[in-house]
């Protein structure tokens, strides 16, 4: 994955993201940055464009990871 171009809210998100699937609201506990609340969603967004980032629905839950 190249790093470069990501910014540092969307590498800490593939951070949080290193060793397990989390959801979205296990993200943001892990980030632990109040002012990604915001924006979360949107980093997500861009992740999942730039084909870095997946998710996945389990048990009503919405999961994500990266690839």
């Amino acid at each position: 994955m190249n790093q470069t171009n990501l910014t540092d809210n969307q590498i800490k998100v593939l951070k949080a993201l290193e060793n397990e699937h989390l959801t979205s609201f296990q993200i943001l506990k892990k980030v632990e940055n109040i002012s990604l609340i915001l924006v979360l969603y949107s980093i997500m967004d861009e992740l999942e464009g730039m084909g870095i980032l997946k998710s996945y629905t389990k048990k009503n839950k919405k999961l994500h990871y990266t690839c």
